[in-house]
């Protein structure tokens, strides 16, 4: 048996009320010491709405005026000459390149492009309001997961794992399926200044699928591939003797140099690592799903990834994963051919999402489990070009559902033209104060001292939108 674990909360605790470094330290090292039980499931601050996070990013920027924000008055002037500031000098306004018809009991406006998920409108909380600080992808990226877009900071599935744990001790509690290497990579899903324990586990990507095959005796691989999960020369008796002595090395390292935070999360993760073999093939192999299951998401219909990555996230989700993020197939950085290019992206997307929202309403899951769905920014109302969009940051579009969120609902607004969030602006840290809220997690309290202060998600500022809870 591992020694207990004080919570991270009570290393907050002292730290902050003056104990000092050494005592932190201790605690610290004590947190080591206990391996795996580093990521036990800690209490709310208060009763949470959402159990767990599928967060679906759309990386390049969609354009909320072809897709969630309807403007009448976009296209009646389209073709007129913009006055919106000098990066709009002589452009031309565009009006939407699709229909947008109502859908639902609700009535919710969504883009002709989004059949499949327009049939959720109901399910859906679209926010109109959105904003951030810059209209560049890497900067505005690296915002959506950090809340800043200048400073290495812990990514918002670290913060919900430091804060929450995880409710399954056998798989990560943060997992990232196929991100991009660019606008930050590794930086996105990263932990940090927070326990290395608590930053995202990448599965996909560049890693190969031939692990699959070997695993399940197929040439199709079930979902993104994970590398050197099975252990072929090495049974687990050996494989725990093997890591009690590293473990033990490890351990008499730390305890010589008092503080080192890579040795921590080495310890913790080897433990992970060790009891992941046990459940990661399970979770991860798709072939005991229902026929049925597998139509429903695309699976098995050509080009189908992303319907494999949306099918894989709601197994996790099953299995207590914490903090689940899928990327888009596509890049939304759409400058040119707009009306080809935003078809594609949503044709890619539709269906599996829809799919996904379906699947976990059947299960009983969509309750608590708040699904996500953003980029990093939205496009410009006036042309790029003939048939594109520029980058816009001042007002755009996301969705969110279930969770705790008020289904059916439109939040917030634009101008008349889509070009700046008027009515109920959200800017990114008032976003991730909410999302942390649905968790059950108090945005100011969520903090973790370095350097000399307390650090949190939402730095010094954020407001919960009350409006859109359930």
């Amino acid at each position: 048996m591992h020694p207990p674990l004080f919570s991270r909360r009570q290393a907050l605790q002292t730290c902050s009320s003056g104990i000092g470094w050494l005592a932190f330290s201790a605690l610290a090292q004590q947190a080591a010491a206990a391996g795996g039980d580093a990521l036990s499931r800690q209490a709310p601050h208060f009763p949470a709405r959402a159990k767990r996070v599928i967060f679906l990013t759309m990386r390049g920027g969609p354009s909320h005026v072809d897709l969630f924000d309807y403007k009448p008055e976009l296209i009646k002037r389209s073709g007129q000459t913009a006055s919106l500031g000098r990066d709009s000098v002589g452009a031309k306004l565009l009006g939407s390149i699709q229909p947008f018809s109502q859908y639902g009991q609700s009535g919710q406006w969504i883009g002709d492009s989004y059949p499949h998920l327009a049939k959720h409108a109901d399910d859906l909380c679209i926010i109109n309001s959105m904003n951030t600080d810059l209209p560049n992808h890497a900067q505005a990226f690296c915002q959506m997961h950090t809340g800043s877009f200048q400073f290495v900071r812990p990514s918002i599935g670290a913060w919900t794992l430091y804060g929450l744990g995880s409710e399954n001790e056998n798989l990560p509690g943060f997992i990232t399926l196929n991100p991009p290497a660019d606008n930050g990579g590794a930086q996105n899903y990263g932990s940090a200044f927070l326990p290395a324990i608590c930053q995202g586990t990448k599965i996909g990507g560049s890693q190969l699928p031939d692990l699959y095959a070997a695993l399940f005796k197929t040439d199709a691989a079930p979902g993104p591939p994970m590398k050197n999960i099975a252990n072929a020369q090495t049974g687990p008796a050996l494989q725990r003797a093997q890591l009690d002595l590293i473990r033990g090395l490890n351990q008499h390292k730390l305890e010589r140099e008092i503080y080192h935070p890579e040795i921590e999360g080495a310890i913790q993760s080897f433990e992970l690592a060790f009891r992941m073999q046990s459940q990661v093939p399970e979770v991860l192999d798709m072939k005991s799903e229902p026929a049925h299951v597998l139509k429903l998401y695309g699976i098995g219909q050509g080009k189908d990834q992303f319907a494999r990555q949306c099918l894989l996230a709601r197994r996790l989700a099953e299995a207590g994963v914490r903090f689940i993020e899928i990327a888009s197939p596509t890049n939304w950085d759409h400058h040119n051919l707009l009306k080809d290019n935003l078809t594609k992206s949503c044709a890619a997307t539709d269906r599996p999402i829809a799919a996904l929202l379906t699947d976990l309403k059947a299960r009983g899951m969509l309750k608590d489990t708040l699904v996500v769905w953003a980029g990093e920014f939205g496009r410009t109302p006036y042309a790029q070009g003939t048939d594109g969009r520029d980058h816009n940051h001042k007002g755009y579009s996301i969705w969110m559902a279930g969770g705790g969120v008020k289904g059916g609902l439109t939040y917030g607004a634009t101008d008349e033209i889509g070009h700046k969030a008027v009515q109920d602006p959200m800017h990114i840290h008032d976003w991730h104060a909410t999302i942390l809220h649905l968790l059950g997690l108090d945005h100011t309290q969520l903090t973790y001292r370095y350097g000399g202060r307390d650090f949190r998600l939402t730095n010094v500022s954020g407001n919960v939108a009350k409006g859109i809870l359930a």
